[in-house]
């Protein structure tokens, strides 16, 4: 896993992995969250989806 930080440039916060920039947020509390929330989803893993049906089905093309 990347190690996240919070910078603060101006009045506004960036969130970085590593030396990459890849969120700007107005508060700390929001990007503190954020990152927060995003590496609980990283040590989660890739879900399997090979069982799983498509929630909206593609219709078929209509003939003119």
């Amino acid at each position: 896993m990347k190690k996240y930080s919070i910078v603060r440039i101006g009045s506004e916060y960036v969130v970085q992995a590593g030396e990459t920039s890849i969120l700007k947020v107005s508060s700390r509390r929001e990007a503190a969250k954020l990152v927060t929330d995003a590496a609980e989803l990283l040590q989660q893993g890739p879900q399997s989806s090979e069982d799983e049906q498509p929630s909206i089905e593609r219709e078929a093309p209509e003939a003119s």
